[in-house]
């Protein structure tokens, strides 16, 4: 896997994501409650903490919790909550050893359609159907992951167009649209709260 990415705007964490599948796994994991390039800049942050230039499934799953933890928790940290992710990226990677002997890119590359990925992405510990569709849309637009029905399997995030989430991100321009776009329907989302709050009251 060699493939070109600007998901956490710096260059060597980017080309990270770009050949290692676990990276980009654990980088989509790591994406909640921080920026998006906050998160996938984490694979890069651990692996080099770790003395390597990637990320091995087995080594971070056989791992001490306390001394995980720690390698996210050293200043600056790879996360805002670097406890609680660690014990998620371990779990990650504990259920990727068991299922598929530690190579992330088996939970794509053996998807027969867009449901069996998203179904496979689903089943992944710390990943909801949100995060799988987010992750499958990923995949199919910027990996080249593309199994029949893939777009359908990713809900909105799967449109050419949708501006909704990292699938979208290709460069900083495209992170500030789908930044604005989230925004909107956020602001959206909270009017139509009052909306019916209102019309709910007697």
């Amino acid at each position: 896997m060699n493939i070109t990415v600007r998901l956490a705007q710096q260059p060597e964490a980017d080309a990270l994501l770009g050949r290692d599948p676990l990276a980009v796994l654990v980088g989509a994991l790591l994406d909640q409650q921080v920026p998006m390039e906050w998160a996938f800049t984490g694979p890069y942050t651990i692996a080099q903490r770790m003395g390597h230039d990637s990320l091995d499934a087995h080594e971070i799953a056989a791992r001490s919790q306390e001394d995980f933890a720690q390698i996210l928790s050293e200043k600056p940290a790879v996360h805002r909550y670097p406890g609680s992710m660690a014990k998620r990226v371990q779990e990650l990677c504990a259920y990727l050893v068991e299922t598929y002997d530690g190579k992330a890119e088996r939970v794509w590359e053996e998807a027969e359609s867009g449901r069996d990925l998203l179904g496979r992405l689903t089943a992944l510990p710390g990943f909801g159907k949100h995060k799988a569709q987010v992750f499958t849309a990923l995949l199919g637009k910027q990996y080249g992951v593309r199994p029949t029905g893939w777009r359908e399997a990713a809900g909105d995030y799967g449109a050419e167009d949708a501006q909704l989430s990292v699938a979208d991100v290709t460069g900083p321009e495209s992170l500030g649209q789908v930044r604005e776009r989230k925004r909107e329907m956020k602001q959206r989302a909270k009017e139509e709260k009052e909306r019916k709050g209102a019309t709910g009251k007697k």
